[in-house]
């Protein structure tokens, strides 16, 4: 990606030191590390911001959503990785685009990415920043994410980065025998937790992990 001016020259500098501040907060997985060390996230945020663009915050990228934590990104990532204990993961969808950031991580440890945005105004600045990286394996939809992508099923991974009450059903077909969604949902009294649902040939298991904050998961395209 072009260096921003300024940043540019330091960014694996300050990439590195990054890497160093989530292994230290406990991710542990060298692919996950790996790949957020590779992608220069002040590709995706607006210029205004690049003093911010390594610091483990949400900034916004615009249409009133914003670009997850670095922290959030990695464990969320590492939670989708955890079923394939070496190598790439297969086939994944992410639902929420955004400005395309996950899905440049999610193309590093994954073999293919299906990534849907809803906003069309996202939908365009995501393709923009993604294409000086040529990243073949990323495909960039415009479509409502909560039905998920049905040509590009089964997939081995499904994570999304908006949360609502139930993971929709969609997403649940869609994803392989073996396979894992991770998702912000809403739990009665309005907090939002990471879930993780894990298909089995017999059942769907679900784990309830830490409390997030992500918007909220809409249908529709706009």
């Amino acid at each position: 990606m072009a260096p921003v001016r300024g940043v540019g020259m330091e960014s694996h500098a300050v990439r590195a030191r990054m890497v160093e501040r989530l292994a230290a907060e406990g991710i542990a997985d060298a692919r996950v590390l790996g790949a957020m060390g590779s992608v220069d996230r002040h590709g995706f945020v607006d210029s205004a911001l690049v003093n911010q663009a390594y610091e483990d915050t949400s900034l916004p990228i615009g249409l009133g959503q914003t670009i997850s934590k670095p922290s959030v990104v990695a464990r969320m990532v590492e939670l989708l990785l955890a079923g394939t204990p070496q190598g790439r993961l297969g086939r994944v969808l992410e639902v929420g685009t955004g400005c395309g950031y996950q899905a440049a991580v999610l193309a590093q440890v994954a073999s293919e990415v299906y990534s849907i945005e809803r906003l069309r105004g996202l939908h365009e600045k995501a393709r923009a920043n993604l294409r000086p990286l040529r990243l073949a394996n990323v495909h960039l939809l415009f479509g409502d994410g909560m039905q998920g992508f049905a040509k590009g099923a089964p997939y081995a991974g499904i994570i999304a980065a908006a949360g609502g009450d139930a993971v929709p059903a969609a997403w649940i077909e869609q994803l392989a025998i073996g396979g894992r969604i991770v998702a912000p949902t809403s739990m009665a009294g309005g907090r939002q937790v990471l879930v993780v649902l894990e298909k089995t040939p017999r059942e769907l298991r679900q784990t309830v992990l830490e409390t997030v904050q992500f918007v909220p998961l809409k249908s529709g395209i706009a």
